[in-house]
């Protein structure tokens, strides 16, 4: 059986145990000769003397309907489930070398034109100045 063809079957089952459990039983409704003394609308009297369902059938069907739920949604959910890896938060890492080595006199001088090799510092478009990293 297929997977569509298993699931529409059972829904299919549900719907009929559901709908039996909601429809009243309407036998013994009527006029006539009844048992309450006759000419009247018939009135069956549970073991308690009262009439009608109590409140504990309701939490059972409630109860029923719960499992019944769990049981088919854990029927479909998939198996496996596949998470990709979130995006890096950062770019990759560039080469910046140490400060105050060749290679930094180097690579500041050479990307900013208002570096100081004195102080190790830049003139940003912002009029202010920056430690060069």
């Amino acid at each position: 059986m297929g997977r569509k063809t298993y699931f529409g079957f059972v829904a299919a089952l549900v719907a009929v145990f559901a709908l039996a459990a909601a429809a009243p039983a309407e036998a013994g409704r009527g006029y006539g000769h009844g048992w309450n003394g006759g000419g009247g609308r018939y009135v069956q009297n549970n073991y308690y003397g009262r009439r009608g369902g109590s409140n504990w059938d309701a939490l059972g069907a409630g109860l029923i309907g719960l499992g019944v739920g769990a049981a088919i949604g854990s029927a479909l959910t998939p198996k496996q489930v596949y998470v990709t890896p979130p995006p890096p938060a950062y770019g990759p890492v560039g080469y910046r070398p140490q400060p105050w080595t060749e290679d930094w006199y180097a690579y500041c001088s050479s990307r900013y034109r208002s570096f100081n090799p004195r102080s190790g510092t830049f003139v940003g478009y912002d009029g202010y100045e920056r430690f060069c990293r």
